[in-house]
């Protein structure tokens, strides 16, 4: 990437010119290769035409036609000194020839003089296992046509030796090439192991062990291909030995179900019984770019790699651009590398020695001990010296450029386990009457026999001591070493027979300390300030000494005739729900800081029950004078307002109406869904000193399983009777009675409480992540809803007290005057209004009174016209006593005003005459 964005800056975009390009400084430009051509990073073709010299730092690629392939340099550089990088090697492009032939069924084919793919000038070397002769050519060349020289030759299966023993075949998948080409080095291993084995008439004597294999190349798909042929083909196998951990895994699988030897040791079982947790795993095929980033967004600390040494390269490469290594990190890798093995040049990585070597600085690697250190003779009569020095003559190359050859002891050691199991399984058949040719893939039997020989086999071998465990895996000394420098050094050994770990205490770690396996995570709570706690508790505590002092004043002046016309009783439940509301104050400051988690559940009940009823209570009272206010007193309803007297009952009980809905609404919400203790996480946060650890904030809130539900249902509620209660306050403004004195108080009151609480609700609710904002909302605006209550409702009344001296009972100001002396304006028209109320009732029932006389009058007077007899004079006499005549007729003389029963009915001062000026016995003739 470095590469292509300087050709972005030296070289201009087309149609720009090529300013800089064809100066005389740089490298002059080359020509391409025979069959090939060059892949100019940046430039057009048109560019391509006109350049004659390309700058310094600029890389050319050769690329070749199809069916070629560049050898020599494949990417060339300009050097300061004006001239191409390795031009003493010629870059061509040759024909490649079928790599069918790099194969042998039954042996090996051995390449050489090949870099990537065989090309013009390579040449392949046959060899068959023992127990096959080759049938062809030994060696075939790739010629410049592209085909190889001679057909690809067969190894065929020669007849049994004349000495008549038998032939148990092994089947083996051994990598020649790939990621890991551990079978140049393990199978010449195995064949030695082979030859000493058959040599010694002390095992198995009347058999002969053989070895069919083939190149399983590391690729799963590649041994499945050969896996079935050594099962269906003949001769049967014995037992199977795969190389390379995708294909042993992949042979594990299978041979259970033909009821073959493989053991295969599983990690995660391991480390599980240890107690070790794998958090994730990542997987890749060819580019490490996206498992390596995925490994750092998941906070990956302690890694283990199982990969080979080709695709580590390209692992750390990726690793030290992700900067996934340093004090943060240790990686555990796979100790059979080269110990150059992040030095080697590889094509494949764009890092550098020095950048491999930062990246890889620390890890630590894990191998069993697969060479004996102490130099004593094995079963086969070697010491591990003998064998190495055996081995590297049939090798003839440099071991360190031969791949598994470092696991070469633990190849040849298992020929010699096999072949120990196989003799004593011979020994146990014979007993039975079987023989080991009689195994084939559906005799469970023989499998367990020699499963049972082989978890029991014990010897000395190359590699050190062999003794299996109970699920057949090898049970040897493990080797820790760690890149310190860039040397690996010995940092302990590990011996799994006896479980015991010598440390050497060398260990150097960048940090001066092993890395976490994961980055510790402090949490820390969110408690409220405390400053502003006990700022608003002082507030809080003021306020109940102001409602404590105001329910006192209230009740000590009951008698007083002002405070009795301002429903002292209501005003007392006022004072008390402030008292309690304000109270609430106190659990609402409360958290972790001051209590348990325990104790946290009653808390929030507490919060919510005094809040609760401390609102029902204060507000509730208001409410009801209010609203019995605007239902007497509206226009509506002035005709009523002469016959609708107030009855303190009622008013009681819509408080206690109300306070009774919320008790019932509490105690449901308790008992169906109670409050309990929630956190709150909060993204996690870096600490401000370099420490390995990351904070995570957490807020504790009072919550319910459906705690949206029940606020919907009280704000709700609640929201109602405060808008109502606006609306009330605003319609009664310019009423004015005596019977509640103080309903403009009220109103004022409940303005300022309900803009409060509808302000206060959603901000506290938006604010409920910020403690402190939260409480101070939730808080202050208790406090001064509740000191505007009880400073409107009772300051007025103490300071007319106070100053107009009223704090004597009318009773005390009788016995001193003799009738009252309050001279105030309102006073007297308060008893004319009362003396009007009581005339208009009784003139009210005196006109009902003379409506029933009249009637029954001119009843009497009707009776008498029926019954008037004939005497002229008496009629008239009797008229001339009874009636009046007018211009309708005669008029019945008995309501006449100036007599005094009249009077005494209809005079409006009716109470000023007396009774003694009212004659009773006229009254009681009329009705007989």
């Amino acid at each position: 990437m470095l590469l292509l964005l300087l050709s972005v800056v030296l070289i201009p975009a087309p149609g720009s010119g090529a300013l800089g390009l064809n100066s005389t400084t740089g490298c002059e430009i080359i020509h391409p290769p025979r069959d090939g051509g060059i892949r100019y990073r940046g430039l057009t073709p048109d560019q391509v035409q006109t350049v004659h010299f390309l700058p310094f730092d600029y890389e050319i690629e050769y690329v070749c036609r199809p069916d070629r392939e560049i050898v020599g340099p494949k990417v060339r550089k300009c050097l300061p000194n004006g001239t191409w990088t390795e031009m003493g090697h010629a870059s061509r492009c040759l024909r490649t020839c079928p790599k069918i032939h790099l194969s042998l069924e039954n042996g090996q084919a051995v390449p050489r003089g090949m870099e990537r793919v065989p090309v013009e000038g390579t040449w392949v070397e046959y060899h068959c296992n023992p127990g096959f002769r080759l049938v062809g050519s030994a060696r075939s060349n790739c010629t410049k046509v592209g085909r190889w020289s001679f057909p690809k030759p067969i190894c065929e299966l020669r007849r049994l030796i004349s000495t008549g023993r038998r032939a148990v075949h092994i089947g083996a998948l051994f990598p020649m090439s790939g990621g890991w080409p551990g079978g140049q080095a393990c199978l010449p291993a195995v064949r030695m192991a082979l030859e000493d084995v058959n040599r010694r008439r002390d095992i198995l004597p009347d058999h002969e062990l053989r070895l069919i294999h083939h190149d399983s190349k590391c690729d799963p798909g590649q041994a499945t291909k050969y896996l079935y042929e050594l099962l269906y083909n003949d001769p049967i196998k014995i037992i199977l030995m795969p190389g390379c951990s995708s294909v042993s895994t992949l042979v594990a699988e299978a041979a259970r179900m033909w009821n073959l030897i493989v053991t295969l040791d599983d990690l995660d079982q391991r480390v599980k019984e240890a107690g070790i947790e794998i958090t994730f795993r990542q997987s890749f095929f060819s580019d490490p770019s996206a498992p390596v980033r995925s490994l750092k967004r998941q906070d990956a600390r302690i890694i283990v790699g199982l990969f080979y040494e080709t695709e580590a390269r390209k692992v750390f490469c990726e690793v030290y651009k992700e900067k996934l290594y340093g004090k943060r990190y240790v990686w555990f890798l796979i100790g059979w590398y080269a110990d150059n093995w992040f030095r080697i040049k590889d094509p494949a990585i764009n890092c550098t020695e020095a950048e491999m070597a930062e990246a890889v600085e620390g890890h630590v690697t894990t191998e069993i001990v697969m060479l004996n250190p102490e130099n004593t003779r094995s079963i086969s009569n070697m010491t591990s010296q003998e064998f190495i020095e055996k081995l590297q003559k049939r090798l003839g190359k440099n071991p360190e450029e031969t791949g598994g050859f470092q696991e070469a002891p633990l190849a040849y050691d298992a020929i010699w386990a096999l072949a120990l199991a196989l003799n004593k399984t011979s020994a146990e058949l014979v007993k039975k009457g079987l023989r080991l040719e009689d195994f084939n893939y559906n005799n469970k039997n023989i499998t367990d026999e020699i499963y049972r020989a082989l978890n029991s086999s014990a010897f000395e071998g190359v590699s050190g001591h062999v003794v299996f465990d109970a699920s057949g895996s090898r049970m040897a000394w493990t080797l820790i070493e760690q890149l310190q420098g860039g040397v690996y050094k010995k940092i302990g050994y590990y011996d799994s027979t006896k479980d015991n770990l010598s440390w050497y205490n060398n260990d150097k770690w960048i940090g001066d300390a092993p890395p976490a396996d994961y980055t510790k995570v402090i949490t820390t709570f969110r408690f409220l300030s405390q400053k502003l706690f006990i700022s608003v508790s002082v507030l809080a505590s003021l306020g109940i000494l102001l409602a404590i002092v105001c329910l006192a004043f209230n009740i000590y002046n009951g008698h007083v005739r002002y405070i009795q016309n301002s429903q002292p009783y209501l005003n007392n439940m006022t004072a008390v729900g402030c008292t309690l509301a304000l109270a609430a104050v106190f659990p609402l400051g409360l958290d972790g800081y001051h209590i348990g988690s325990g104790l946290f559940p009653f808390v929030c009940q507490a919060r919510l029950w005094l809040l609760g009823l401390g609102f029902s209570l204060a507000y509730g009272s208001m409410f009801t004078k209010i609203w019995w206010v605007h239902t007497v007193f509206t226009k509506k309803e002035e005709k009523k307002e002469r016959r609708k007297t107030l009855e303190p009952w009622k008013l009681y009980a819509t408080v206690g109406l109300l306070v009774g809905l919320d008790v019932v609404m509490l105690a449901v919400w308790q008992i169906v869904d109670p409050l309990h203790r929630t956190i709150e996480e909060f993204t996690k946060e870096e600490p401000k000193t370099d420490i390995d650890v990351s904070i995570l904030p957490q807020l504790e809130h009072c919550s319910s399983t459906k705690m949206n539900t029940w606020l919907g249902i009280f704000y709700g509620f609640k929201g109602l009777l405060l808008l109502l209660g606006i609306f009330l306050a605003y319609e009664t403004k310019s009423v004015s009675t005596e019977k509640i004195n103080d309903h403009r108080a009220v109103g004022m009151a409940i303005y300022n409480v309900a803009v409060l609480c509808l302000i206060t609700a959603p901000v506290t609710m938006i604010l409920n992540s910020q403690q402190d904002a939260a409480f101070a909302f939730a808080s202050l605006a208790v406090v001064f809803s509740s000191y505007i209550t009880l400073v409107v409702l009772f300051v007025p009344k103490m300071r007319r007290l106070i100053t107009r001296g009223e704090w004597q009972s009318e009773q005390q100001d009788t016995m001193k005057t003799g009738s009252s002396t309050n001279n105030n304006e309102e006073e007297k028209s308060r008893l004319l209004e009362k003396e009007n109320r009581e005339l208009e009732k009784i003139i009210a029932e005196k006109e009902e009174r003379v409506s029933e006389l009249r009637q029954q009058l001119q009843d009497r007077q009707q009776l008498r016209s029926r019954r008037r007899p004939s005497n002229p004079s008496s009629r008239d006499g009797c008229a001339a006593d009874n009636h009046f005549t007018n211009a309708a007729g005669p008029v019945p003389t008995l309501y006449q005003p100036s007599l005094p029963l009249v009077r005494c009915l209809v005079s409006e001062q009716a109470d000023k005459l007396g009774r003694s000026n009212c004659d009773g016995s006229r009254v009681h003739l009329l009705y007989k």
